[in-house]
């Protein structure tokens, strides 16, 4: 988490400081209540709206909504994959231009970002069509060879209803890119996220471990070891973090001294917490303990980070904090309950393909 000048680092965990002293004239205490505040709330809605979505997401009939599972392999090799990006873009900001090298970003989040909106705001967006729409349907296929060798690339089934839903976004990205607005920035960083959550799962508990451990090593290294995240951050302008401005109160919507969340310290905590609610639904037991337990306990960790950013004045990584929280308080309640175990052997393969009828009522009711 971040304050004044300074600006997240790559997305898989982000640094905190205070900023440049004497840069800015410094927050209001209700500013940055309602900064911190707001932040804090934007973080939660993704991570408990994706993780219900993420319980259905499975069951969706096109290839882009189907979830893309992280084996442990997969968390093992993430923190040195992400730090080779983050040393390379460091690299690049060195060497090449920053406007040209932005101009790209801009311009490849601005798809993404839209892309991105517009599967978020789909199963919402098909509530107020009316029943006499005419929703034709449409299917984007891309091959590869003829024949037998014949291989499909993209097959994405959509329809007119999809394409109102692009349309918006596509309002909301041209907003973006033109006037890099903080309201645009966190539209789109608020679909990335839940988006994140919903359609990246986890196969087991053990392999959530292994993931949040390795970003827990890349972020405090990172930002208490060298200068490189903190760089790069200062240097990148994407969608890559939740802003709100401390000085809202004062300049209103056009204020410009930001508050902000990497969007890694969203998703990262959020794929777990997610994984617990679909191990609760497994259980069958019409109780979300470990889901509950793990948002209280991001809500813990979120609020520590703030508050040791505040007392120290200095750069604080928020994973190092968070991951402790999202897999200490679950284990201690399954240690409580003598689950450790079953938590443990929970596969995401061996999950029911039924939903308890409750659950499904909620996951439905909430997409």
């Amino acid at each position: 988490m971040e304050q004044a000048e300074a600006h997240n680092g790559s997305g898989a965990g982000g640094a905190s400081t205070a900023g440049a002293a004497g840069a800015r004239p410094p927050a209001t205490p209700e500013g940055m209540a309602l900064a911190y505040g707001s932040l804090v709330v934007m973080a939660l809605l993704p991570i408990f709206f994706g993780a219900l979505r993420s319980v259905s997401c499975a069951k969706g009939k096109n290839a882009s909504d189907m979830p893309e599972t992280i084996t442990s392999r997969d968390a093992a090799r993430f923190p040195i994959v992400a730090s080779c990006t983050l040393l390379g873009l460091y690299v690049f900001f060195k060497i090449f231009s920053q406007e040209y090298i932005n101009l790209l970003l801009s311009m490849y989040f601005f798809v993404l970002g839209i892309l991105a909106l517009s599967h978020t705001i789909s199963p919402v967006m098909n509530k107020f069509f009316p029943v006499n729409f005419p929703n034709k349907q449409y299917q984007l296929l891309f091959t590869q060879g003829s024949g037998e060798s014949k291989e499909e690339i993209v097959n994405y089934e959509f329809d007119s209803k999809d394409l109102v839903c692009l349309a918006m976004s596509s309002i909301v990205g041209v907003w973006y890119l033109l006037r890099k607005h903080w309201i645009a920035n966190n539209l789109f960083g608020l679909a990335f996220s839940l988006n994140g959550v919903e359609l990246l799962h986890l196969n087991n508990v053990s392999t959530g471990c292994i993931l949040l451990g390795g970003l827990f090593v890349y972020d405090v290294f990172w930002v208490f070891g060298t200068n490189v995240m903190v760089t790069v951050a200062k240097s990148f302008e994407a969608p890559i973090k939740l802003v709100f401005p401390q000085d809202l109160l004062e300049k209103g919507l056009e204020a410009d001294n930001f508050a902000m969340l990497g969007l890694g310290d969203i998703v990262i905590p959020g794929i777990f917490i997610a994984l617990l609610l679909r191990f609760d639904i497994s259980l069958k037991r019409n109780t979300h303990t470990y889901f509950y337990t793990s948002f209280v306990a991001y809500i813990f960790g979120l609020g520590l980070t703030i508050f040791i950013m505040h007392t120290f004045k200095h750069a604080q990584p928020a994973l190092l904090y968070l991951v402790p929280a999202c897999i200490g308080f679950p284990l201690l309640v399954a240690l409580v309950k003598g689950e450790v175990a079953e938590m443990f052997s929970y596969e995401e393969n061996s999950a029911p393909k039924e939903v308890p009828p409750g659950d499904a009522k909620e996951g439905k009711k909430e997409k």
